[in-house]
């Protein structure tokens, strides 16, 4: 029976599955096409896609530290929370809450919807929503009853998300074009930019912070922790870098940059898969959708979970099933919060505006390692090296992530920032003067 507490019971190969499973989305489809047309030349976009990954490094060493040092439920919450910054962590989990992780669970099931209705016509309109809804619930069983067994299923789909991309790459080098490489841009084709390319890449290589949500669930969380946050790294930047390459090398650039769905054009080019290449495409995305929204389904709960044991959140939120021990009723409020937007879908888009603050308050997450160094509990078990300037480089990379999201929409992440500040601290402060501030937080630790 359990004791009201999450326990440790995953291990590293399923850290690094959902690190790895909650990055590589359905984004990479089409942001090969992307790239290519920001960076302008081949060269230029691989050279995006490899240092676009290595951005990402400094910011997962630093994770690791802070995962190391506090290796509980909450991730960016708790870090925020132990540099003294109460109100933004709450904030924090209020904009996640009410903005981010449910809409982002409804639109990934709005997204594996829309690929099965090429095969099946008749999911659409309200049958589209009732299966998206369907699809929600059949993940989430598996992780309300068991993380363990939860754990197990994102290794399995992980895995197999990545075979049809592995099947791409040995394919692709096997029949590309070397003078696709060759390409020079016309006297009216735009500028080539580095930095236009490396910006075009940074949302594929956001999700391995997943792990840090469920810290306090990982075995020896010292060890495996920082393991898989600096493996994911190596191996998604690895899998986009090669595919970026055979896509290249399939396609002619002058089509690449003008494409909406590049991978799927570019497996046209591959002999014995031309005929399917739509088909193939498509089952693949639903693949690598499931896996993400599998991951998100798994670890976005424990935030309320770490909240609500903190007494930053509504109360129920911190209970704990007392045969599967998983933190159910969060997950029951997140997912049912998401089928209710599966039917709003113009909504989920309006909520993407809220993705600004969230951003700002993760270049928060990492400033605070200055902070939280001078606490006398920080004892992590990894040590970042030459962390002064490893901590600059992963503010410096989640603000151009901020600032590229600002450009897009600076108006409505103005709004939405404010609407998060605006009804959030009132209720903080509500429920700070309720529950006070509880000195021990790290409750939610059962060795």
């Amino acid at each position: 029976m359990s004791n009201g507490t999450l326990t440790r019971k995953l291990g590293f190969w399923s850290a690094l599955a959902i690190a790895v499973g909650t990055t590589i989305g359905s984004g990479i489809f089409v942001s090969s096409g992307d790239v290519a047309k920001a960076a302008g030349t081949p060269s230029i976009s691989i050279l995006a896609w490899i240092i676009g990954g290595v951005i990402a490094i400094p910011q997962v060493m630093v994770l690791a530290e802070l995962s190391t040092a506090y290796p509980q439920n909450g991730s960016g919450y708790v870090y925020l929370n132990k540099a003294g910054w109460r109100p933004l962590a709450f904030l924090y989990g209020w904009a996640t809450f009410w903005a981010l992780d449910p809409p982002s669970i409804s639109i990934m099931a709005l997204a594996i919807v829309s690929y099965l209705a090429t095969f099946f016509p008749f999911f659409s309109g309200v049958a589209g929503k009732l299966l998206g809804i369907a699809i929600i619930l059949l993940i989430t069983s598996i992780h309300y009853r068991s993380v363990k067994e939860g754990g197990l299923f994102q290794v399995i789909i992980t895995a197999i998300k990545i075979i049809p991309f592995l099947i791409v790459i040995v394919l692709g080098i096997m029949y590309m074009n070397p003078d696709n490489f060759a390409y020079t841009p016309g006297p009216g084709a735009q500028k080539s930019s580095l930095i236009g390319g490396v910006s075009a890449t940074t949302w594929a290589y956001t999700g391995m912070a997943a792990i840090c949500f469920m810290a306090g669930e990982f075995k020896n969380p010292g060890k495996i922790l920082p393991r898989a946050l600096i493996s994911s790294v190596f191996i998604v930047l690895a899998l986009y870098t090669l595919l970026a390459v055979c896509v290249i090398g399939l396609m002619p650039f002058n089509e690449l940059i003008n494409s909406n769905a590049a991978v799927s054009e570019a497996v046209k080019y591959i002999p014995g898969l031309s005929d399917i290449a739509s088909s193939f495409v498509a089952i693949t995305a639903i693949i690598v959708i499931l896996g993400s929204l599998s991951s998100c389904i798994m670890f976005q709960p424990r935030l309320e979970y770490a909240m609500a044991k903190d007494g930053l959140f509504f109360q129920r939120f911190a209970r704990v099933h007392p045969k599967y021990e998983t933190p159910s009723f969060s997950i029951i409020v997140q997912v049912t919060y998401a089928c209710i937007l599966v039917c709003f879908s113009n909504l989920t888009v309006l909520l993407g505006y809220f993705t600004l603050i969230q951003l700002v308050i993760n270049i928060l997450d990492f400033a605070a390692v200055y902070k939280c160094r001078k606490r006398d509990d920080y004892n992590p078990i990894y040590r970042m090296p030459m962390w002064r300037l490893t901590t600059v480089l992963a503010i410096l990379g989640a603000s151009w992530l901020a600032w590229g999201t600002f450009t897009w929409a600076p108006i409505q992440g103005v709004i939405a920032a404010l609407i998060v500040i605006v009804t959030g601290l009132p209720v903080y402060y509500y429920w700070e003067r309720k529950y006070g501030s509880k000195k021990n937080n790290d409750s939610d630790i059962v060795a």
